[in-house]
């Protein structure tokens, strides 16, 4: 299946947030592709962040990492450096943004 959210950085912590991308623990990688994840894309337009990812499960994925504790440590990283943030509650499963067209 294919997820895309829609994130957002604050304005001054832009640099920050693609460098945290340069540098993203192996540990975490290797967490979100054992939880199904076999594509992650982030693509920024200004300050806004929109991801495409493809996973077996997006629920399931989400459930997997949300107490991970890598995972919770960017979480942490990145909570300071986003204003909108990924959800990972329960919630979040059905966060997705809606597919309006495709060919």
């Amino acid at each position: 299946m294919r997820v895309a959210l829609h994130t957002r950085v604050w304005a001054d912590r832009i640099e920050e947030y693609e460098a945290a991308h340069r540098e993203v623990p192996a540990e975490l990688t290797a967490a979100i592709s054992a939880a199904g994840a076999t594509s992650w894309t982030i693509w920024r337009s200004g300050t806004e962040l929109f991801h495409l990812i493809e996973c077996a499960d997006y629920g399931r994925l989400l459930s997997e990492l949300a107490e991970l504790p890598a995972n919770v440590a960017w979480q942490v990283r990145m909570g300071e450096l986003l204003d909108v943030v990924h959800d990972y509650s329960s919630e979040g499963a059905q966060a997705g943004l809606p597919v309006v067209w495709e060919l």
